[in-house]
């Protein structure tokens, strides 16, 4: 079987099993409907099992090869956008900057009432998808990536908890927050096939663990 028909078959398993992937998917008392639903757990190991697995090479990483946060409509550019979806009572000025709302962050379960406490986190980062394959994309496809609101890619969470995972991958780093790891995990993978990212040896054993466990 040639691995595009393969990556189909699995598509089609996803868009047959997603709805049951929204189960439990936020699991805190102020979330709002935020990160797209990602695949379901037996999808995700399908996904995985499909990756390749390579060795990591950071040579030539640069963040603004990667050009992110675009205008999406109107004023608003792709952090203003993500603030909006994933807050609860958002204003916003004529610039589209956030003036007030709540944010509640699945990564630790903190809510935040000023804008400035919140990241947009690249739940793949920008730097993981270079190690992985994105070094020998376009720009274009670079800036789809890094603005993407169709997959679960991009997420509202507390600015330090996102500094503090930085650009590591799950054998290195979790959400803090139990609850979030299975769509954490999900997520990861769906990105990765998606894009067709490779993982490594370390990440690909820690994906597989936490997604036994969904």
């Amino acid at each position: 079987m040639s691995k595009f028909y393969a990556r189909r078959q699995l598509s089609i398993v996803a868009a047959l099993t997603g709805l049951i992937a929204s189960v439990g998917l936020f699991n805190g008392p102020t979330a709002s409907a935020a990160l797209p639903t990602p695949v379901s757990a037996t999808t995700a190991r399908s996904y995985l099992s499909a990756l390749d697995v390579r060795t990591e090479d950071r040579t030539g990483y640069n963040r603004d090869l990667f050009p992110h946060w675009i205008t999406q409509s109107g004023t608003c550019n792709t952090r203003e956008t993500v603030l909006k979806r994933d807050g609860s009572g958002v204003v916003t000025d004529s610039s589209c900057a956030a003036t007030s709302g709540s944010w509640y962050s699945p990564y630790d379960g903190a809510t935040w009432s000023a804008a400035s406490d919140v990241d947009i986190d690249h739940l793949v980062p920008l730097a993981e998808a270079w190690d992985s394959g994105a070094d020998s994309w376009t720009t274009s496809r670079r800036q789809s990536f890094a603005n993407d609101l169709t997959r679960p890619q991009l997420l509202a969470v507390t600015d330090n908890v996102n500094q503090s995972k930085g650009d590591q991958d799950p054998a290195t780093w979790m959400p803090s927050r139990t609850a979030y790891r299975c769509t954490y995990v999900r997520a990861w993978v769906q990105v990765k096939y998606y894009y067709d990212l490779s993982v490594d040896s370390a990440e690909k054993s820690a994906l597989q663990s936490h997604l036994a466990s969904c």
